[in-house]
């Protein structure tokens, strides 16, 4: 399984806490859409999971911006995603984001927003925020691999499953 996840903004740890924590303990790997905010998150993080996946976000200062790159794109069980913190031009810029990566996937976060959105080339998924929701529901995503690619569900803080997902691995 791998936790997908965004928007951390903290000042001291990860803020992981109920279905988030569980995931990222047992999660073989660990996407993160940037917004850490802090160097401090961020080690945290890299603490909880050895298989960390991360990029950063427009509140990440400068120690975590000279740590991680601003996108990048990672095979996942056959599934090509591609992660960034966000594409101004919303889904169709995320989208062309993706197509320009081979992704099957693209993850982004700085909306605090947990979606998915199908498109043509591929699916477009923002976890939302574990720790800072904003007025929306905290929470994370899920990746449980499956013969040709991945099925997805987006969860809330206390195990609720709000939204669930296939994504088709085409492209790896």
């Amino acid at each position: 399984m791998f936790a997908v996840l965004s928007d951390t903004h903290s000042r001291s740890g990860h803020e992981l806490a109920g279905a988030a924590r569980d995931a990222v303990e047992r999660a073989d790997a660990v996407l993160h859409a940037g917004d850490f905010t802090s160097e401090a998150a961020l080690d945290a993080f890299q603490s909880a999971s050895e298989r960390l996946h991360a990029v950063y976000g427009n509140s990440d200062g400068p120690g975590v911006r000279d740590r991680l790159p601003e996108a990048r794109t990672v095979d996942l069980a056959g599934v090509r995603v591609a992660v960034t913190h966000r594409e101004r031009g919303g889904p169709t810029a995320l989208a062309l984001f993706g197509r320009e990566r081979g992704a099957d996937l693209v993850v982004s976060g700085h909306t605090h927003r947990p979606s998915v959105t199908e498109t043509e080339d591929c699916v477009l998924l923002n976890p939302g925020s574990h720790a800072e929701p904003r007025g929306n529901p905290a929470s994370h995503a899920e990746l449980t691999p499956r013969e040709g690619g991945l099925d997805g569900k987006i969860i809330d803080r206390d195990g609720t499953v709000l939204r669930e997902f296939r994504v088709e691995g085409r492209n790896v």
